[in-house]
């Protein structure tokens, strides 16, 4: 077999093992603690409700149901997106990770319900690089419209 006939599996063989990489692997410190989910690292790939700086901190969803059923609407809104998926679901916290179209990059966006304040704490963040072009922004942007859609369909007593 010439160099010129294996080339193909090579490239095929690279470009696979590339995007299975993209996926990385969940951080550490995903979860609440102390009531807060993790800060933001310093670079410009994640967004808090609990953010401390202006770059990294993004407002966060309001409810006017039990704790119970906003977990339940949240999560049926988010399943509602493309290429998500919920990996844990508990007392008071979602996560669910996001999967880009081409490359299969995997964000994990994290949901902590606050029932004392009636809110709901997000974090989007990238797994892999340093910045994601606005990309957890935009996305908890389009799922708190998804949000507020879900509660014009329902009354503004459900969500």
């Amino acid at each position: 077999m010439t160099m010129r006939m294996l080339t193909p599996f090579v490239l095929s063989g690279l470009g696979l093992f590339v995007v299975a990489g993209c996926s990385g692997v969940p951080p550490a410190n995903l979860g609440t603690k102390d009531g807060r989910l993790a800060p933001c690292p310093a670079s410009p790939n994640c967004v808090s409700s609990q953010g401390l700086d202006r770059e990294h901190t993004i407002d966060p969803l309001s409810y006017t149901t039990s704790a119970t059923q906003a977990l339940v609407d949240l999560e049926k809104v988010v399943l509602g997106m493309k290429r998500t998926r919920v990996v844990e679901r508990t007392g008071n916290y979602l996560r669910a990770e996001f999967t880009s179209a081409i490359w299969r990059f995997v964000d994990d966006v994290e949901f902590m319900i606050d029932d004392q304040a009636k809110l709901i704490h997000v974090r989007s963040a990238s797994r892999m690089g340093y910045s994601d072009m606005g990309v957890n922004r935009k996305r908890v942007e389009a799922i708190r419209s998804a949000w507020k859609e879900a509660a014009k369909e329902h009354g503004p007593t459900r969500l």
